[in-house]
């Protein structure tokens, strides 16, 4: 995905989560200082923030938004909790990135005791000015994998073994278990981290924690650090983010694509129904939703639109359904190019029966609209012709109780209250009957 891509993508997330940034302070007093001349002080105020799960767009945003957060606003340490399985390669990198060019201290602290910073938490672990882990917690495990379980080549390897590696060395940590981390998968508890190099220290709790960095120095800006007495300020991921962050699932977003794309197609077969229409446009909505902070690709995207073109003309253009094929077809190749290679990808295992299953049920759906659009009229008042009916006579009129309507009579006859009656045609909105002989 392009920086510009995933710049727009981001700002379609802030805007809808209304946590847009004005970044207006640029002259404030803190501005003044350059951050390599702040020193923390008893009223220090330190920015606290959790990630627990994987790394998604969602966490890298909010990473990201705390780092500028914390600058902004006269943060002067920035503390990232962490219990992660890894996550998104490209989440990954954005996060160290804003790590890497922080203009203040950062640490990463692996916690709770049984926490892990594996895959991609390895990296970010790494990239912090201060690594941190709680007792009995874990670190490594950072070999690329397939969302899928497909095969991961050497190229990717390579690449992400390198990244480790210049990360290790740019903060001086071990390189060896950077790249070993990497290529073998190696992971070490927190008192090897700390032994090997991993890692500076182990801390009980975030009160050890702030204790034990009281006093270190950060080289890369000129900072020591008195963190003893801090105020500490949590910033929550917030309930609109962690909405995100569950749905942001490329099997979950294809999911919700197709559901929705069925629903609007049977309503358009059936229409009046409402609710199918409904469920369909909130599906479709959660979807896009979804894919705003995935790494999709217009091609994706394309032959998505194209595929739901085609199932709804074949409602409109019923055949011998070359329509539904080949709506079938675009919407499997969908499936397979909406995201990037090497990222994440839609599941074969679900793509191949959403895309049957839309197929099938266009096919069936432009079958029953032909069969509705060749069939007589069912409505309105001749269609009820040959129908019985009971006389009632009200004011010198009379009507019927008909199919849930009464209806005025017209008759040749003198007709009598109660007596039975046959409709024999229409005058307007005036069933024409005649009287059925008793004997009848």
């Amino acid at each position: 995905m392009t920086e510009a891509r995933r710049t727009h993508a981001r700002r379609i997330l802030v805007v809808l989560a209304g946590l847009a940034m004005t970044g207006l302070a640029g002259g404030s007093a803190q501005g003044q200082v350059p951050p390599t001349q702040m020193a923390l002080g008893q009223e220090a105020s330190v920015l606290l923030i959790d990630v627990d799960g994987a790394i998604t767009p969602v966490v890298a945003d909010y990473v990201e938004d705390a780092v500028a957060e914390a600058e902004r606003e006269g943060f002067q340490l920035l503390i990232i909790t962490m219990d992660t399985p890894g996550g998104l390669d490209v989440s990954m990198r954005e996060i160290v990135q804003s790590l890497l060019n922080a203009s203040i201290p950062t640490v990463v602290y692996v916690s709770p005791e049984g926490a892990r910073a594996a895959s991609a938490g390895t990296f970010i672990t790494m990239a912090a000015n201060v690594a941190a882990m709680a007792p009995a917690t874990a670190i490594g495990a950072a070999t690329p994998v397939d969302l899928q379980g497909g095969e991961i080549t050497d190229k990717i390897i390579n690449d992400a073994a390198a990244f480790a590696v210049s990360v290790a060395e740019h903060r001086g940590r071990s390189v060896e278990f950077a790249e070993a981390s990497v290529r073998e998968g190696s992971s070490v508890s927190s008192r090897e981290a700390v032994e090997s190099g991993v890692v500076d220290l182990i801390a009980d709790d975030l009160d050890d924690l702030l204790l034990q960095i009281d006093g270190m120095t950060i080289e890369p800006l000129g900072v020591t650090l008195s963190t003893v007495g801090a105020t500490v300020e949590r910033r929550e991921l917030g309930p609109l983010r962690g909405i995100l962050g569950r749905i942001a699932d490329p099997n979950l977003a294809f999911v919700f694509l197709s559901i929705g794309t069925l629903a609007v197609i049977y309503e358009a077969a059936n229409p009046g129904l409402g609710f199918s229409g409904i469920a369909g446009v909130i599906m479709l909505i959660l979807a896009f939703f979804a894919l705003s902070v995935l790494p999709v690709q217009a091609a994706g995207i394309a032959l998505f639109v194209l595929a739901v073109a085609l199932l709804v003309a074949e409602l409109f253009v019923p055949g011998v359904g070359v329509l539904a094929g080949g709506g079938t077809v675009a919407l499997l190749l969908s499936g397979l190019f909406l995201f990037q290679e090497g990222t994440v990808r839609v599941s074969p295992v679900l793509i191949w029966p959403s895309a049957l299953v839309l197929g099938a049920a266009s096919f069936v759906a432009g079958r029953a609209a032909l069969v509705a659009r060749k069939r007589p009229p069912t409505t309105g008042a001749e269609t009820l012709v040959g129908r019985p009916v009971t006389v009632k006579v009200r004011g010198g009129r009379y009507t019927a109780f008909l199919d849930g309507t009464w209806w005025d009579l017209e008759s040749q006859q003198e007709l009598n209250d109660g007596s039975e009656a046959k409709v024999i045609g229409t005058d307007g909105i005036r069933l024409v009957v005649e009287e059925v002989p008793d004997d009848v």
